[in-house]
């Protein structure tokens, strides 16, 4: 069976996306994981933030060269992947999170915003991660009647502190989107700690997701389509 990349992105295919990145290569795979500032921290505010973890040039599975497959590649952290996924929200424009607005009733200085993605390319991927969230999509419980979302489910396994291996059991499930798909308002991230029973993102993330956007949807006055 042949899928499109919007199809790939929409069933959550791990297949379909190697085979994307090993048609990247190993250089170019690692050059869009920190160009989408992954491996440093986000310099949000909040203190003892991790930076993840991104192996030079990391291999496409996410393994290093010998390294055992019970090894963590690569690892991210929930507001790393907001502000990835802002990025493409705001038309490839990556602008970093920031915690605390003000400091004595001055505001903080916002950094700079980078361009990350050609503009065409984030509004192509808008409108494909809106199939991740439409009948089919992976992410179709996070669904709001009368609005676009644009979105993508993720399950991870959890690493261990004490062996820096992974835990078997232990996984989180991450659903992060904007709403409208194609007008961001406003950029949503859930994640779901060591879920019990149903354990992807999908089912364990989404509803909660779409909770939270019906909420907010109303309080910004943002219209239906």
């Amino acid at each position: 069976m042949t899928l499109s990349t919007g199809q790939i992105l929409a069933q959550s295919s791990n297949v379909g996306a190697i085979t994307i990145g090993e048609r990247l290569g190993a250089r170019r795979f690692d050059d869009w994981v920190h160009r989408f500032g992954f491996g440093t921290t986000t310099d949000s505010g909040l203190p003892g933030e991790s930076p993840g973890i991104v192996p030079r040039f990391a291999p496409v599975l996410g393994l290093l060269d010998g390294q055992p497959a019970d090894r963590p590649g690569l690892a991210v952290t929930p507001l790393q992947m907001a502000q990835a996924y802002g990025a493409i929200a705001n038309g490839g424009m990556l602008v970093r999170p920031r915690v605390i607005d003000r400091i004595g009733g001055q505001p903080l200085p916002l950094a700079r915003p980078r361009r990350v993605l050609d503009a065409n390319v984030a509004s192509e991927l808008r409108q494909m991660l809106r199939g991740v969230v439409a009948d089919g999509g992976t992410a179709k419980a996070a669904a709001i009647a009368g609005y676009d979302i644009a979105g993508k489910t993720g399950t991870a396994n959890k690493p261990d502190p004490t062996t820096g291996g992974l835990l078997r059991h232990a996984l989180r499930g991450l659903v992060c989107g904007h709403v409208p798909a194609r007008a961001p308002r406003v950029l949503i991230t859930v994640m779901v700690d060591e879920p019990q029973g149903d354990i992807f993102g999908g089912q364990v993330a989404a509803p909660a997701f779409q909770r939270i956007a019906r909420f907010v949807v109303p309080y910004l006055r943002v219209p239906p389509k």
